[in-house]
């Protein structure tokens, strides 16, 4: 199967964060998920934990990785591996700029645990909504 990302709906998650799930289990993964996020200039992902591995590459862009205390540089070609459990989120801090970034999950069934919140979702259901859905970077569906 080939996806391509201007292709596929993205969900606008607020606060300048859009993302666009590309394998899931909507077309048949039994494994792992992944996709496209991006965080406009000054967006951040609240601090939180999966219950599985989750690898994340910067395709464009420079931002912050906070991974179990630490803050990291980030640019293209980057990538994180964060195994379950361990506290981590990206940040732009660009006043100007994107920070596009491509996550892969170890599981079908990951989970986000926000923890200034303690709530808990699936991964699949976050990108779901189809009322917050918006069209991807070329206007297309």
């Amino acid at each position: 199967m080939l996806l391509r990302p201007a292709q596929l709906a993205a969900t606008d998650r607020g606060g300048g964060i859009r993302t666009t799930p590309m394998v899931t289990s909507r077309i048949g993964s039994r494994q792992m998920l992944n996709g496209i996020t991006v965080l406009e200039p000054g967006a951040a992902v609240p601090l939180h934990i999966h219950n599985c591995e989750e690898s994340v590459l910067v395709l464009s862009g420079h931002g912050c990785a906070h991974i179990d205390g630490d803050e990291h540089e980030v640019g293209p070609a980057d990538v994180t591996w964060i195994p379950a459990g361990v506290p981590h989120c990206f940040r732009n801090p660009s006043a100007t700029g994107p920070l596009a970034i491509f996550w892969t999950y170890a599981s079908v069934d990951a989970t986000r645990t926000i923890l200034a919140t303690g709530v808990t979702t699936r991964i699949d259901q976050e990108h779901a909504s189809t009322d917050r859905q918006v069209p991807s970077a070329d206007g297309s569906a």
